[in-house]
């Protein structure tokens, strides 16, 4: 099998696991994992013994946005020009198949099920990441959300506006109110919510109920569902929202969010962020998932 640097792939039998694989920095997303990503979804897909596929995150949390410690260099390449962030670039990455997104997004174009089992902390693009799976299941005390619109960033994937109907797609969107995964799943945004100690047995097993059914039907109903979403504009809306995505990232505010991030830690820039609203990183003990939910790697 395939090794990778910034996750792992294992598939023993029916069931293939990509397991996000930074666990010190809350497997934040840095590159090459959107690389590989795609490659160990694309293995998935072309082994005939693999029938679904099951993504989850290493450690305490499944996944916890972009990684913008230490100013976000870790994208310079593909979106910077002599040290300064070139919009032309950074538009080119945003509009072609080959950006992050899309990266994520194999797991919309795989005729196999996927499930994310999200648990601890799943916000910001590691929400777009894993609304994009076909099932989500997740603990009652997972953290889901994504702050966009305090600082710095943009809805990417477009899953949230797409799972969610208008009131509560708005609310989301310009609150950045965090989601505990049980209250995730009471207003469906994700398919159903478990203590932590029943995630992974309640993963497996639907991923085994899932098995036993023939691929090409799986297939075929995966596929009539998503063409369904594909024709209200699901293509458009996840080329917009990176390039706005781009925008947020490089105004005032974005950019002293992220030079906070540099100079004095991403806590700080969190807190400093979410300080007014009383969540994410500046939400009391009841509001965070438990340091003491490991998901061994």
């Amino acid at each position: 099998m395939t090794s990778f640097e910034t996750l792992l792939y294992d598939a023993p039998g029916p069931i293939a696991t990509i397991t996000l694989n930074r666990p010190d920095r809350l497997n934040t997303i840095v590159p090459p994992m959107p690389d590989e990503f795609e490659a160990a979804v694309r293995e998935a897909t072309f082994d005939p013994d693999v029938k679904v596929i099951v993504l989850r995150g290493a450690g305490r949390s499944f996944c916890a946005g972009y990684d913008f410690a230490g100013g976000f260099h870790h994208w310079d390449e593909a979106l910077t020009t002599e040290g300064r962030w070139d919009p032309g670039k950074d538009f080119a990455l945003a509009a072609s198949p080959y950006g992050p997104t899309q990266k994520f997004m194999s797991m919309w174009r795989t005729p196999k099920p996927v499930i994310a089992q999200v648990h601890g902390w799943c916000v910001g693009g590691g929400s777009d990441m894993a609304l994009c799976a076909d099932l989500i299941i997740a603990s009652e005390d997972a953290q889901i959300g994504t702050p966009y619109s305090r600082v710095w960033g943009c809805y990417l994937s477009g899953m949230w506006i797409y799972r969610l109907g208008l009131t509560r797609a708005k609310e989301h969107a310009l609150t950045g109110t965090p989601l505990s995964g049980r209250e995730a799943a009471e207003i469906e945004l994700i398919n159903a919510a478990v203590p932590f100690e029943a995630l992974e047995s309640t993963v497996t097993a639907q991923a085994l109920q899932l098995a036993e059914m023939p691929t090409s039907q799986l297939a075929a109903m995966k596929l009539i569902v998503n063409q369904a979403y594909e024709n209200m504009g699901l293509r458009a809306t996840q080329t917009l929202g990176p390039i706005l995505d781009g925008l947020m990232r490089n105004t005032p505010d974005g950019l002293a969010f992220v030079a906070t991030a540099a100079s004095d830690g991403v806590r700080a820039a969190t807190s400093q962020r979410d300080a007014p609203f009383g969540d994410y990183s500046a939400a009391g003990p009841g509001r965070r998932p438990d340091p003491a939910h490991v998901i061994e790697p």
